[in-house]
């Protein structure tokens, strides 16, 4: 049981995919079942922890490697359950979570990318986006927020920005957690029948449910223009919470090592400090 190849090849995004015939059920590259998912999830979570405590120290000594999740997906698609599952086993000091709504007055005065820039994570830094840039080319693109003409070259503009942010030193994981309207509509059913999830239920994802072709055809376009060498695009299935939180917790402990980061070395006499400790007097 277990991944039967790194889950970073199996949930890339290769040319030709094709959104539409993907199975949300099904469990690319995993061999296992949802009890050996959740356990290796655990365990990889162990080893998540010590990685990204490697992260912080790297930045805390003047590194400038940073790693920054990107979340996309329809609602219900479990990029809550996701954050929480990914940020709840490292350390929260070397965490930066961003979750991007409509734009303020502020941010809706800049250009698109403004806010994006001033969220990106520091050195050191394990970033988080929950939605993103790409909101700029999806829900203003099917919400007709914005005409063709600003939307469209904004793909390539995309493209020029993460690469630039990849050469100043963040390694961008991209994903998509790919839902089938069935199972939104099940957890949008169970988020009216309990009286503690009402404060997640907004009418608005019925709006969106009702245009859900026009997103699709959106999402499609994204994988297609912007799943980059530099930044690649991963769709996870995630009808099953277990196996998209498992892939995604994989995903981000691939690009930890793939920092191959090592403890900074101390310039403190370590001998010399564990003498005064012994001399000290309290």
């Amino acid at each position: 049981m277990g991944w039967s190849g790194p889950a970073a090849d199996a949930l890339r995004v290769a040319p030709g995919f094709d959104l539409a015939d993907l199975d949300t059920r099904s469990t690319p590259g995993w061999r296992g079942k949802k009890r050996a998912g959740r356990d290796a999830t655990a365990a990889r979570g162990r080893e998540l922890a010590d990685l990204q405590e490697k992260l912080y120290a790297h930045g805390r000594t003047g590194g400038d490697r940073s790693v920054l999740l990107v979340l996309q997906g329809m609602d219900t698609a479990g990029k809550g359950g996701v954050v929480r599952t990914v940020l709840g086993m490292v350390d929260p000091q070397g965490v930066a979570l961003t979750a991007f709504g409509v734009p303020t007055p502020e941010e809706a005065a800049q250009h698109y990318l403004w806010r994006i820039r001033r969220a990106l994570p520091a050195p050191g830094t394990l970033g988080v986006f929950d939605r993103s840039h790409y909101e700029d080319v999806l829900v203003v693109r099917v919400e007709g927020l914005v005409p063709v003409e600003t939307w469209e070259p904004r793909f390539e503009e995309i493209n020029a920005f993460e690469r630039e942010v990849v050469e100043s030193g963040t390694t961008i994981v991209k994903v998509l957690l790919a839902i089938s309207p069935e199972e939104q509509a099940h957890r949008l059913r169970r988020r009216l029948e309990r009286p503690h999830k009402h404060w997640k239920y907004v009418p608005e994802d019925i709006d969106a449910r009702e245009r859900w072709r026009d997103y699709q055809q959106a999402y499609q376009e994204v994988l297609d223009r912007t799943s980059t060498e530099h930044a690649p695009w991963h769709v996870v299935p995630a009808d099953r919470k277990w196996f998209s939180r498992l892939a995604v917790t994989e995903l981000v402990g691939r690009a930890l090592e793939g920092l191959d980061l090592d403890w900074p070395v101390t310039e403190v006499d370590v001998e010399s400090e564990l003498a005064r400790l012994e001399a000290s007097e309290v």
